[in-house]
């Protein structure tokens, strides 16, 4: 597997740098939107984020689901393949499906970032970790409609993994 790989440390500067950005857009009272966002302020980051649309449940019972606006480049390699355009459902399998419905749906809930860990076994490499940070965007500053994502893989310690590293 072609990953991504960043020594914790960076991952987490990495993690603070981007939460520290998004603070700095919120106004009071109101969450930062997309238009708020300027891709040359996180250039460095580009390649491991990502953008998903909260896509609203209906009155037939569906729930709420997510759809990937955009996913950088380095995302390829860890999702095997492009997942842009693709559902939760479209891109795992559904216990992994469920995991991530779960956490998105407390980032839109909650309107609060959210950090975690989650294995890569769905991928086939359950000695692997996929980092996360999930931060919410609002067009109208108070509801959930977009998220932002960072996602960095990390290899246990002392394993050398080759592909695009963290900034």
């Amino acid at each position: 597997m072609n990953t991504q790989l960043g020594a914790p440390t960076a991952a987490l500067r990495a993690h603070e740098e981007l939460f520290a950005y998004w603070a700095g857009l919120r106004r009071p009272g109101a969450l930062p939107c997309r238009a708020d966002l300027d891709p040359a302020a996180i250039k460095r980051h580009l390649p491991a984020l990502s953008l998903t649309k909260v896509v609203a449940g209906d009155w037939s019972g569906r729930p709420r689901d997510y759809r990937m606006r955009l996913a950088g480049t380095a995302l390829w390699s860890v999702y095997g393949g492009e997942i842009t355009g693709r559902r939760l459902g479209d891109i795992y399998a559904a216990s992994a499906a469920e995991y991530w419905r779960g956490e998105l749906d407390k980032v839109v809930e909650e309107r609060r970032p959210r950090v975690g860990h989650h294995s890569m076994a769905w991928r086939g490499a359950s000695h692997m970790n996929l980092l996360w940070l999930r931060l919410p965007l609002a067009t109208n500053g108070r509801d959930v409609d977009l998220i932002l994502g960072y996602d960095v893989v990390l290899a246990p310690f002392g394993e050398s993994v080759s592909g695009i590293r963290a900034a």
